[in-house]
């Protein structure tokens, strides 16, 4: 299976050993909750998508290789305790509490969730003195004389043997203890995942055009050779860096990320055209709509790797700009909600609505710091919780602006509505521009390549982009459905509407 079918394999087990029945008991016992064992190469994304299980689920994560665990550490310390039995002192071994078991504790005294995953990787390489003991862990989750905590699911991962010499073959005694998930490379599911992640246009682009450049370990007289998801997203990581500073970046320092010799030469003769083609086409003139004949030509004029980059560089673009609305967006549903709250609350409370706004900022805040320590706070869900957060402080700064705290709760209030109503416009200022530039996009395509694999190619991708597809979605877009109707992202029966007015509830208006 591919990394994305493995992550809804992972999702799927945490909600069945996570289900409970009537009286709030797990229905499936712990003996019977078989850890899962992701196995693939080095670098594929088994440790990222157990962060995005954590964050879609709402539990802890917390993580370990076993590589760097010893006996002691895992299991516990032996030391001496005095005990009586039938009127006798003995005197017996006992082992303190593993690392591995006091760090998920950690987490749940730091962040108040009870739930989470252990995430256990490198599970096929622990030292030979601590072997025996992960059968027990396996099939009852304790290390030492420590179980661990109820509601919390273990999921491990390893390397294949020809890519870790450290690796030891499983005997049918551990293996039927596990939910054994083999995993493979795949470019097109990766894609996905690096569009989220605002990986470098110049890679997605050149891996398009060389998709079995995209993962490869090979052997040579000179060592091993490899080439893996981890590594482009390192190296886009260090292009943006480099650009941002306007350093150079030569086949050397792509040769730190890509250690094949072959790829590193070829993405780096393809990142400087990438470059020169940056030049060429100014992509901010295009999605505002400054379509210059000029512009038209030369893409008419261009083979296709350039025409690709070119498609790259636009959904660079619009992908950025559509997950800055789709935050805002976001952030503003939250807020409406609790101002929802601080309107009921606010009728009768000793509190002020500046208090309450104060208390919603803290609350929101809180969630950012536990999400953060439970290793659950993806980019995404970061910032809408920062822009929830902003939203309220600016609401309280202005009542401080207008010297409303004197007023009554009624007063402060209209000042809080009349403030969300101004975000609510900004908003939608952002939408229309980020909705022009996408039907600006389809038509500087439309008139230099027409409808042809071009504008498939472009269309097929705004479905593949979250950011963008869920723009999509919440606002439409005529130009992407007339282009792409076989592949619609949403149910016209049960599409979200596009006002942006219906962030602001009757009850809310009305008071």
């Amino acid at each position: 299976m591919n990394i994305k079918e493995a992550k809804e394999a992972v999702k799927k087990a945490v909600e069945v050993y996570l289900e409970k029945d009537k009286d709030g008991e797990y229905i499936v016992p712990i003996v019977r909750q078989r850890p899962l064992f992701l196995v693939g190469a080095p670098g594929i994304g088994k440790t990222a998508i157990m962060e995005q299980v954590a964050s879609e689920l709402d539990v802890a994560l917390v993580s370990y290789s076993m590589t760097h665990h010893t006996r002691q550490s895992a299991i516990g310390l032996p030391f001496l305790k005095e005990v009586t039995y039938n009127g006798k002192q003995y005197t017996k071994s006992e082992y303190t509490m593993s690392e591995i078991i006091a760090s998920v504790y950690d987490v749940i005294e730091k962040t108040g969730k009870k739930e989470g995953i252990l995430f256990l990787d490198e599970i096929n390489c622990v030292s030979e003195t601590l072997a025996p003991s992960m059968l027990q862990f396996l099939q009852y989750k304790i290390f030492g004389n420590q179980q661990v905590p109820e509601g919390w699911v273990v999921v491990t991962a390893g390397n294949p043997p020809q890519f870790n010499k450290s690796v030891k073959e499983f005997d049918v005694a551990t293996s039927d203890r596990l939910k054994m998930l083999d995993i493979e490379a795949s470019f097109a599911v990766w894609k996905e995942y690096a569009y989220n992640a605002g990986i470098h246009p110049a890679i997605l682009a050149f891996l398009e055009l060389n998709e079995r450049w995209f993962y490869k370990i090979t052997s040579t007289v000179d060592g091993k050779e490899y080439i893996t998801a981890r590594g482009w997203e390192d190296l886009s990581t260090e292009l943006q860096a480099y650009e941002r500073h306007n350093f150079p970046v030569d086949e050397a320092l792509i040769m730190q990320y890509i250690t094949n010799k072959e790829c590193a030469r070829k993405f780096a003769v393809y990142y400087d055209l990438f470059k020169k083609y940056r030049v060429d086409y100014s992509v901010n003139d295009i999605i505002e709509g400054n379509i210059t004949a000029d512009a038209i030509n030369k893409a008419q004029a261009a083979q296709f790797d350039e025409r690709l980059s070119i498609i790259s560089m636009l959904m660079e673009t619009l992908g950025a700009s559509a997950k800055t609305v789709m935050a805002i967006d976001a952030a503003l549903q939250n807020a409406v909600k609790r101002l929802r709250v601080i309107k009921k609350d606010s009728a009768n409370a000793t509190e002020s609505v500046y208090e309450m706004l104060q208390c919603a900022a803290n609350d929101f805040s809180d969630e950012i710091e536990k999400s953060k320590a439970a290793n659950a706070l993806s980019a995404n869900k970061k910032a809408v919780l920062t822009n929830t957060v902003k939203a309220f402080k600016k609401y309280k700064d202005k009542l401080e602006e207008k010297d409303c705290l004197a007023m009554d709760n009624a007063k402060q209030f209209e000042t809080v509505k009349a403030t969300f109503k101004r975000d609510v416009a900004t908003l939608k200022g952002k939408q229309t521009k980020t909705s022009n530039a996408l039907e600006h996009a389809f038509e500087f395509i439309s008139k230099a390549w027409g409808n042809n694999q071009e504008m498939t190619l472009f269309a097929a991708e705004l479905t593949v982009n979250k950011a963008l597809a869920d723009f999509i979605a919440r606002y439409g877009c005529d130009s992407y459905f007339e282009n792409n109707k076989s592949m619609l992202i949403y149910d016209e029966d049960k599409k979200i509407s596009s006002e942006i007015d219906t962030l602001i509830p009757d009850d809310l208006l009305a008071c």
